[in-house]
């Protein structure tokens, strides 16, 4: 089977720039709180003044930008580093009682748990990209397509649908989002959807392989595409490249995000 051109067997050497887990930006928010308040205490103390914490939460995000910035996060850390102190600052002037707290995180955890605990937001994939995909995989018979992270199914359901002779598959962790594609796809007879964490799934079966995720997991998942993908198979990433990897292929899918699926044959 053959879905794209050979690729060209050249790599670059740039870094991948990738970051590490949720603990790097925790350690990044400290330090800016322990640097702020290791010069801020002992100048107002000195002064016995008290602490003026609007401009102190301010200091801190300042100073958690520009570390974030310094050790390359991308973008949306740097605005979660820059708004967390100034926020947490906000927040605490409005004495909410700490169970709408305990609720929110649990809210979160049920929608975002890959957010949380891989660094891969929750994103939805466009109609102009299930177009896209439906036209790069047209000409392969007997398809065995896998979404990983598959969200609410917006990929693997329409596709299933349109593809009655093909198998489509979609793998999603977090308790909210598997549930809504649970009831989207129960219906579909060759559409299977799983519980499970992407970095379990056993790739061998699959002829494509579909992520949304974000630029932190790209090389360890490419890694893991190599080692167990077959040979012709096809990996197609949705806006995020592989750090140091030719691109077989790529297409503008042009849709109101810009999307651009970056394929890649194995």
């Amino acid at each position: 089977m053959s879905l794209l051109p050979a690729p060209s067997p050249e790599r670059t050497d740039e870094p991948a720039g990738a970051l590490d887990g949720p603990r790097r930006q925790l350690a990044l928010q400290f330090a800016a709180v322990l640097a702020v308040l290791s010069l801020a205490w002992p100048y107002y103390g000195i002064r016995g003044e008290p602490l003026p914490w609007p401009q102190t939460a301010v200091a801190i995000g300042s100073v958690a930008l520009l570390l974030a910035t310094l050790s390359r996060q991308p973008w949306w850390w740097r605005v979660v580093h820059a708004l967390f102190a100034p926020l947490a600052w906000g927040v605490s002037l409005l004495q909410l009682d700490p169970a709408w707290f305990l609720l929110g995180f649990m809210l979160l955890l049920l929608v975002y748990r890959g957010a949380l605990s891989g660094q891969i937001p929750l994103y939805f994939s466009s109609r102009q990209t299930v177009d896209a995909l439906a036209a790069l995989t047209r000409d392969c018979h007997d398809l065995r397509f896998l979404d990983l992270g598959a969200g609410i199914g917006s990929i693997v359901q329409p596709l299933a649908v349109a593809r009655p002779d093909a198998c489509f598959t979609g793998i999603e962790n977090a308790p909210a989002t598997w549930l809504v594609g649970r009831v989207r796809t129960a219906a579909i007879a060759n559409c299977s959807w799983r519980w499970g964490d992407l970095w379990q799934a056993d790739l061998a079966a699959y002829d494509v392989v579909y992520a949304f995720l974000s630029p932190a997991p790209m090389a360890a998942l490419w890694e893991k595409v190599v080692r167990e993908m077959r040979p012709g198979s096809l990996f197609i990433s949705n806006s995020f490249a592989v750090p140091g990897v030719a691109v077989t292929h790529q297409v503008d899918v042009g849709d109101r995000r810009h999307s651009r699926l970056f394929c890649y044959r194995v």
